[in-house]
């Protein structure tokens, strides 16, 4: 055994490997002069195991394989060839086998078949240095961040029904994503997956771009096509449970090999899947190893990491429970896991979004290990997100006794690094579309949610929102069929998507909105307490002092002479009002703004503003009178 596979094995085994995928797997290899692949596989409690495909015609007895390790397993074949299909033939402690796909498998076939395909990584000549360069150059937390969310299957689909391919998504979605200001596209799961109603969420091959959308060369295509238009990509992750598919994870070699092995802990009651063993060190080295593989070799920019909620606790959706060491509830591997996690993926790409979707009020997600937190770069503002979809369902004339439910989320929007989420979980499950969510008739819905969007712009925290979303879709998200882009024949849509495409732009242009969303530095309230009319206002500052009012009244009624206290001296001249009449509102202009010296509040300034109905207005600030210029 060479020396460098010496050191991979006592990485692997002490939970410190960040590269597992380039030594386990398969391998194009030489051997005694002679050409081929050499496969490795990690199954602890085998008797035996083999490896079965097409060059030895299935037989699983033509190559067994010899344990290398505490548990790694290892086999060459000259006869192994590109594009052949494999599996490893596994024999349980009990003498019965089974026939499993690579874990480290990095292509898989077409289903029904769930065979591992020969496909090494080929010399794929990325384009994407000077975007990659870039990225390092500014702190993620100081630069604009609005994210489109994509179901890759569901987004568009050809006229006979297919999936668009991981190139047809490059030529269409990338130049749709950069027309309309987004930053980022983030994919729902893409790891190759069994179940189409998981949408990606139970994920059998963690290596394998799915086949769904073309060969892994075609993703890299894709993710090189998105720098070229300056689009970051994000990848959801599932590291927190795995289906009981036969031929996947599940007791791969007869026993709960990379899960739990406790029965009373080792699955999820809800999702009737298995729960990984974090305690484990090739465990982690998997789960490690493979963030990094997608950071490293598909350049993606980020991992938004799925269910961190389920992870932290012993006790999630589970009335019985074992504590922890402590007696507590908190689940200290997983813990440790996620701190491993987010050292790695940061020291394969220092300028990494690191993204938990994590449900709790569990502190310092977004802060570093060594300072007690989980390292996470950014956290889903869920508690944001639930309250604003609560208070903007409500009739307008309820939302005075909900008015808590607007303001609320900036007693903590400083406590983690946030982003402000409208996913797909929101339009799924009889939960209504945003659209169908908003409440009056058929005007009115689209005036609240126009308002609602501008409000999630001007909050502090970056953005994210789902496809479909910024024209107004109807009916609910079915991954089953694309969105309905026919929806852009009505005015009504296609002014919501302009809406969003100017409102998107505005927010990139203008670093108040992005540039310190950390602190309150950022963030300055003008208005806060006025329930009974329903009128928020606030200041976002940018770090060189440049600022944004803003302005919002969330119910169908013109305020004239609304007073607000200023901090500047002169005018402030409204920018973008969501009643424009060229984004299907009733078309009230907002006035420009004199600072008059009448204190009002903590400000020695104040002014008198027309508020459109149901309408949020941002203003910005000048010291001359605009008026002197026309």
């Amino acid at each position: 055994m060479d020396n460098q596979l010496q050191s991979f094995l006592e990485r692997f085994h002490s939970a410190c490997s960040a590269d597992a995928y380039r030594f386990l797997g398969c391998h194009p290899d030489c051997v005694d002069g002679e050409d081929g692949f050499t496969f490795r596989v990690w199954a602890p409690h085998a008797n035996g195991v083999s490896v079965t495909g097409d060059f030895n015609f299935w037989n699983a007895e033509d190559l067994p394989m010899r344990k290398i390790s505490q548990g790694v397993w290892e086999a060459f074949s000259r006869h192994a060839r590109r594009g052949q299909s494999y599996k490893y033939c596994i024999t349980r402690p009990d003498g019965t086998r089974v026939y499993k796909t690579d874990p480290y498998g990095n292509r898989c076939g077409v289903l029904p078949d769930t065979s591992s395909i020969l496909d090494p990584p080929g010399a794929y000549r990325w384009k994407d240095s000077l975007y990659r360069a870039r990225a390092r150059r500014t702190h993620m937390l100081r630069r604009p961040v609005n994210i489109y969310e994509v179901h890759a299957g569901s987004w568009k689909k050809h006229d006979d029904g297919s999936y668009y391919t991981y190139r047809d998504l490059a030529a269409e979605l990338v130049p749709y994503v950069s027309g309309m200001g987004y930053t980022h596209i983030e994919l729902l799961p893409i790891m190759e997956y069994p179940y189409d109603p998981s949408w990606g969420y139970q994920v059998t091959c963690y290596y394998a771009p799915t086949h769904r959308y073309g060969p892994p060369e075609e993703l890299m295509e894709f993710v090189d096509a998105c720098h070229a238009a300056g689009i970051g990509v994000i990848l959801d992750w599932v590291p927190a449970h795995f289906p009981k598919d036969e031929n996947g994870l599940y007791e791969f070699d007869g026993t709960c090999c990379y899960e739990l092995s406790d029965p009373a802990m080792n699955e999820h009651p809800d999702w009737t899947t298995r729960i990984y063993d974090y305690g484990k060190p090739e465990v982690l080295s998997f789960l490690v190893s493979n963030a990094c593989y997608w950071l490293s070799c598909f350049h993606v920019d980020g991992i938004r990491v799925d269910a961190v909620a389920s992870m932290l606790y012993l006790d999630y959706n589970r009335p019985n429970y074992k504590p922890n060491r402590f007696g507590g509830r908190e689940n200290l591997e997983a813990i440790e896991f996620l701190r491993k996690l987010n050292e790695a993926a940061f020291a394969v790409n220092p300028s990494a979004m690191m993204i938990a979707e994590e449900s709790t009020a569990f502190p310092l997600i977004t802060r570093p290990g060594y300072d007690g937190g989980l390292g996470f770069l950014f956290k889903w503002n869920m508690g944001w997100m639930n309250d604003m979809l609560k208070y903007m369902s409500l009739d307008p004339i309820y939302r005075k006794y909900n008015h808590n439910a607007l303001t609320f989320s900036m007693t903590y929007a400083f406590s983690e690094n946030f982003i402000l989420p409208l996913s797909h979980d929101e339009v799924v499950h009889g939960k209504c579309s945003l659209i169908g969510k908003m409440p009056g008739n058929y005007e009115d819905k689209f005036n609240n949610l126009r308002a609602f969007f501008a409000y999630q712009m001007a909050h502090p925290g970056k953005k994210l929102t789902f496809m479909g979303n910024e024209f107004a879709q109807f009916i609910e998200w079915n991954y089953q069929q694309g969105l309905d882009w026919l929806l852009l024949g009505y005015d009504k849509h296609r002014q919501m998507q302009e809406f969003v495409r100017v409102l998107n732009h505005f927010y990139r242009a203008h670093p108040a909105m992005w540039e310190d969303d950390q602190d309150w530095n950022g963030f300055r309230w003008l208005a806060c307490d006025d329930a009974d009319q329903s009128v928020v206002a606030f200041r976002r500052i940018s770090r060189t002092g440049r600022e944004l009012i803003v302005v919002c009244n969330f119910c169908p009624v013109l305020r004239e002479d609304y007073r607000l206290g200023l901090p500047k001296a002169g005018w402030y001249v409204p920018v973008l009002n969501t009643d424009d009449a060229r984004f299907g509102g009733y078309g009230f202009e907002p006035k420009t703004v004199r600072a008059e010296n009448r204190p009002q509040g903590e400000y020695a300034r104040s002014g008198s503003f027309r508020i459109p109905p149901m309408s949020v207005c941002y203003y910005i600030h000048q010291r001359t009178d605009p008026d002197q210029n026309k």
